[in-house]
């Protein structure tokens, strides 16, 4: 998808350009009818003039009944044609394409194009494609170009009429669009701040609400008042500018205008006199001066318009046609019978700074081996583990499954090889059934409700009822699953892996929100769903991954100690330190408090 305006327009335009070719043409014609009707008043005046009332019909009855023709059929056919083309062909059509391949892209985007915004002003941007391009080309066809086939026509006719009054008009129209020339770029870039503002305004408000009980339970009412404010204040004054700039333009049209009528008024008077033109001429060229005062005027609220939707649409463009820093290579295959060994090899990975997260990570695990991946908060644990799952690639160094650099597979493979349970664990805002069958879309009912009992999840799940009256699998979660507790969205999660049963087994801090009766039950079930897959795990608790063949223990991206429990605890290093807090060493005893 283009990142540029013009081939992003051109882009779509391909896509439907059968549509809009006709729409092109019969707005042509419709604009070429609107110029005629004011020849035929000019005719009709001329004809009237010189011809006896009794004897009217009998002499010009072609002349009327074509005049007649053109005005109820042709023009009536060509109005109602570009209707239906832009009103059943482009706008539902149209809109709906380009908001859709715009979702389409942006689901494709990697994990921190996500991490960097706001979703609710990312879904703006989609919604805002249709909308902004479609009304764009359609105000271009409808408004633009129906002007530019109505004034050459205009100044076709005064040139029929007398070549100075088609010299006047010429000059008019020089120096109407010379200043929309000059003027209209800046009315773009402005434009465009505009509608960034507004958009930074969106995603201001969008983040409060989105995070409303964080501002309830820290009373941030007023300091989210004052953020929104401020995004107000911004867009304000970038409206202001903008206003400021159309109205300057509107008064400099109004005065173009108003030196048309009159000279143009003047003219034809003058013309008249000498017996250059008729008094039906005269009226034609009255008629036409006066439209194209009001078009003129008219086409600056276009313009307004125009330029507001190519501004809205260039912001759009800078969210929707990013180009995407994680994507399959052109040959990639697939990842298939996945046996679970994985490999990193001299990984380093810093979120683009100079040093950080991970650096220089060398780690081996075979299949089926169980690890468990342990450091201090900010070691690099978790981004280990995306790295993995390729949310992000490595700056330096390869990943392994198989023997399978994980850059030369797709990504839906790798991912489908590898079941998640995170510490952040968020649900669809849709049914239970739909949460935990997403990994395995084939999975029937029983199947569902077979690993829900497994994560101890079913017993709760009977319980749950929605506010439209779904109970059971059948009720929403609300968005993220905030209708559940934190526990009863992890035991889903869990669910969920479960049901997908990949040979990869990926736990970051998988049991974290769950109280200790409900997860040990839990345990055996994952003891049992890690027989035979290779686990990768984290948990800060370290009780829980202490059984695990291996613990690698990260500090500052780099592992620093490796092996089993019982090693690690005798070596005395960093792990033991760890264990020793959490069994109750961090608290002092009563004589040191002393």
């Amino acid at each position: 998808m283009p990142a540029d305006v013009g081939s992003f327009i051109l882009y779509f335009l391909r896509q439907a350009r059968w549509p809009f070719i006709a729409f092109l043409v019969i707005g042509g014609l419709v604009g070429l009818v609107e110029a005629s009707l004011f020849y035929f008043v000019g005719v009709l005046i001329d004809t009237l003039k010189v011809s006896d009332p009794a004897t009217i019909w009998s002499e010009h009855a072609w002349m009327l009944i074509g005049m007649g023709a053109v005005v109820l059929l042709v023009r009536t056919l060509a109005l109602s044609i570009s209707t239906l083309i832009n009103e059943q062909a482009i706008v539902p059509s149209f809109f709906a394409l380009i908001r859709w391949q715009s979702h389409r892209r942006v689901l494709r985007q990697s994990y921190q194009f996500f991490q960097d915004d706001f979703a609710g002003r990312i879904a703006t941007k989609v919604m805002q494609s249709g909308q902004s391009l479609g009304d764009f080309l359609i105000s271009l066809i409808q408004s633009i170009w129906f002007f530019a086939v109505f004034s050459v026509t205009s100044i076709g006719l005064f040139a029929a009429l007398d070549w100075r009054l088609a010299l006047l008009l010429i000059g008019w129209f020089a120096a109407y669009f010379t200043v929309l020339a000059r003027t209209l770029p800046e009315v773009r870039r402005r434009s465009k701040t505009m509608s960034q503002a507004r958009s930074a305004l969106n995603g201001r408000m969008v983040d409060s609400y989105t995070n409303i009980q964080t501002v309830k339970l820290f009373t941030g009412q007023f300091h989210e008042d004052q953020f929104a404010r401020e995004g107000l204040a911004e867009m304000l004054a970038a409206a202001r500018a903008f206003t400021r700039l159309i109205s300057g333009l509107r008064i400099t049209l109004a005065v173009l205008s108003g030196l048309l009528i009159t000279t143009t008024g003047l003219l034809g008077v003058w013309l008249w006199q000498q017996g250059a033109i008729t008094i039906g001429s005269l009226a034609v060229t009255l008629a036409l001066v006066l439209r194209i005062n009001h078009m003129s005027g008219w086409m600056m609220f276009q313009f307004n318009g125009l330029f507001r939707d190519l501004g809205t649409l260039q912001d759009t463009i800078a969210t929707v046609a990013v180009p995407i820093s994680v994507v399959d290579k052109p040959q990639a295959s697939s990842l298939a019978g996945v046996k679970g060994a994985v490999q990193f090899e001299n990984i380093r990975f810093t979120y683009g700074k100079d040093s950080g997260a991970i650096e220089d990570l060398a780690l081996s695990i075979e299949p089926g081996e169980k690890v468990g991946i342990v450091g201090r908060s900010g070691a690099g644990k978790t981004t280990m583990l995306n790295l993995l799952l390729r949310l992000y690639d490595p700056e330096q160094g390869r990943i392994l499954i198989d023997g399978h650099d994980i850059k030369h597979v797709t990504q839906d493979s790798l991912r489908r090889a590898i079941g998640v349970v995170t510490q952040d664990t968020s649900l669809l805002h849709r049914s239970i059934f739909d949460n935990i069958a997403y990994g395995s879309p084939t999975s029937t009912y029983e199947d569902v409700v077979a690993a829900a009992k497994r994560a101890h999840a079913h017993g709760f799940i009977a319980d749950v009822r929605d506010a439209s009256g779904r109970i059971g699998y059948d009720a929403h979660v609300g968005e993220r699953g905030v209708k559940l507790s934190g526990g009863q969205r992890q035991r889903i999660a869990i669910a969920r892996v479960f049901l997908k049963n990949a040979p990869i087994l990926v736990l970051d801090e998988a049991t974290s929100s769950l109280d200790s009766e409900v997860e040990t039950a839990i345990q055996e079930h994952l003891l049992a769903l890690m027989e035979g897959k290779t686990v990768v795990a984290i948990a800060h608790r370290l009780s829980t991954i202490a059984h695990l063949d291996r613990l690698v223990v990260l500090d500052r991206g780099r592992i620093v100690e490796d092996g089993p429990h019982e090693a690690l605890i005798t070596r005395g290093g960093l792990y033991a330190d760890l264990w020793t807090r959490q069994s109750g060493g961090f608290l002092p005893t009563a004589a040191a408090a002393a």
